[in-house]
């Protein structure tokens, strides 16, 4: 008998894994690798805290998700050698596979930020991206009397992009309900440029953030919690302080991934954006919020890829070449307090519009727009610009005809060269180094392997250059001016 093996058994898993089953003859052995005796619906997590939810309506025994016909080996993986077509075990047995598909997820890693796990951890610093930070942040929420509650945002990635956001957007209707509101300061901390990434979507729902008064404090990157100051302090020294801290910390991928070399800097799978196969590796597919790539790490997106991915595994077992066919599809619901969501639906090339979903014109749910038919449908299913300096003709691709966005992101990558990065850079009064070269060329690597512009973290990885330096390199927003100098797109979100 031959082997798809699946390592993990969340939404991903699970989706492709029932997938396979239905379609595969008995000659193939379906069969999951993952040591949770329960299945965990993830989504759910963003309303326990405001009593909204319950751990048992969350919890499913694993058994029951996987259903007849599905191996489950209830192991942790060590290790994956992909030579001889082994997944080695912590328990020291090991597993022969001829496809292997990678769906081990994401998990947050507080102990990557200075002071984070330190006194005030689950005290008034709390997560919400796990069920017991959830349930602490419960208790804390329900103790909270008024003062400062920040939202922050470490860093990108991380899964479901809006889900902060939307905690924001709760806790405004929460507080109001408990009549605190006005006795509460909320601040929402993120690295990007602003809480809305897209200019459509800012444009469209801006407004939401002033009718709510909920202050953003924009590309500030987490470099420390100080648990005796009650402060977060960035890595360029500023400084937001807070009573009550709900922190989305860094994500890594699976530790295993690290340990067999498939992962990147964050352990997260080298994948083909279209036809989802992990790169410079035979029969190995990778899905889910495993993969690098740019389309949002949220449970819609792993479903559309199970579609694609069930057929290339199908084609590739009857010898034909995979299909290059998944464009980043995702929509999602955003709830927006107060018994409303909006609805959004976007992939790797289209932001999100405004309009009719799924059948245009019709509907009956409205994109981007906010409304009380979004939220019962969450509940039921869960122009360009040219960037001018005068002056210089010395070349024939010169700065003012370079065709730019609106924001100044060079349009198309190809058109970059070190000249024109030494241009941008004295326009923006940095005069560029040996370690601002090594800190560019890293990120444009990195962004032409996995098509989206790279977080900090990435670039300081591989370029081993630490990120309080990278600040010190590229002052008021490094993420903004690597990118426009480095010629890659702008860092963003899905809203």
């Amino acid at each position: 008998m031959k082997t798809i093996l699946i390592l993990g058994a969340g939404t991903a898993g699970t989706a492709i894994a029932h997938k396979l089953r239905r379609r595969l003859s008995k000659d193939w052995e379906v069969a999951v690798v993952d040591p949770s005796s329960t299945h965990l619906y993830q989504p759910g997590l963003l309303f326990l805290p405001f009593g909204k939810e319950t751990e048992e309506r969350i919890l499913r025994e694993r058994g029951s998700t996987l259903g007849k016909g599905i191996t489950w080996h209830q192991k942790t993986v060590k290790a994956i050698d992909t030579d001889r077509r082994r997944i080695e075990l912590e328990q020291g047995e090991a597993l022969s596979y001829d496809f292997l598909i990678i769906a081990s997820g994401t998990e947050i890693r507080p102990d990557m930020i200075d002071g984070m796990l330190g006194e005030g951890w689950r005290k008034n610093v709390f997560d919400f991206y796990t069920l017991d930070g959830a349930k602490a942040l419960q208790e804390g929420l329900a103790n909270f009397d008024g003062g400062r509650l920040v939202i922050n945002i470490v860093e990108m990635p991380i899964k479901c992009p809006v889900a902060p956001l939307e905690f924001a957007f709760l806790a405004d209707d929460y507080l109001a309900k408990r009549g605190i509101r006005d006795k509460t300061e909320l601040v929402y901390a993120t690295p990007l440029d602003g809480a809305f990434t897209k200019p459509l979507a800012s444009k469209t729902l801006g407004y939401l953030l002033k009718e709510k008064g909920i202050q953003v404090e924009s590309e500030f990157m987490t470099g420390e919690v100080d648990s005796e100051k009650n402060v977060i302090r960035s890595y360029d020294e500023r400084e937001v302080p807070y009573d009550l801290l709900v922190t989305i910390p860094p994500h890594m991928g699976a530790g295993f991934l690290e340990d067999s070399d498939l992962g990147d800097e964050l352990a997260f799978v080298p994948t083909d954006p279209h036809t989802l196969a992990a790169k410079n590796v035979e029969r190995v597919f990778c899905i889910g919020d495993a993969t690098d790539l740019p389309s949002s790490k949220a449970g819609s997106v792993a479903h559309f890829q199970a579609d694609l991915m069930t057929e290339n595994i199908l084609g590739a077992i009857d010898g034909k070449e995979l299909e290059p066919s998944f464009d980043g599809h995702s929509n999602c619901f955003v709830e927006t307090g107060h018994g409303k969501a909006m609805l959004i639906d976007f992939n790797y090339e289209t932001e999100p519009l405004p309009g009719q979903f799924p059948i245009p014109g019709i509907g009956p749910l409205p994109l981007l727009k906010e409304c009380r038919r979004n939220h019962w449908a969450k509940l039921v299913v869960g122009g360009q610009t040219t960037l001018r300096r005068s002056g210089t003709r010395r070349r024939m691709m010169s700065l003012e005809a370079l065709q730019t966005d609106a924001e100044g992101y060079l349009a198309n990558r190809d058109d970059w060269s070190e000249e024109l990065a030494k241009e941008l850079a004295t326009q923006m009064g940095i005069e560029l180094g040996d370690e601002h070269w090594k800190v560019l060329k890293t990120a444009r690597a990195i962004e032409g392997e996995s098509g989206s512009s790279p977080g900090l973290r990435k670039i300081s990885k591989r370029s081993e250059t630490p990120i309080k330096s990278i600040y010190k390199l590229f002052p008021d927003g490094p993420a903004k001016l690597i990118a426009k100098i480095a010629g890659i797109p702008k860092p963003k979100s899905c809203l």
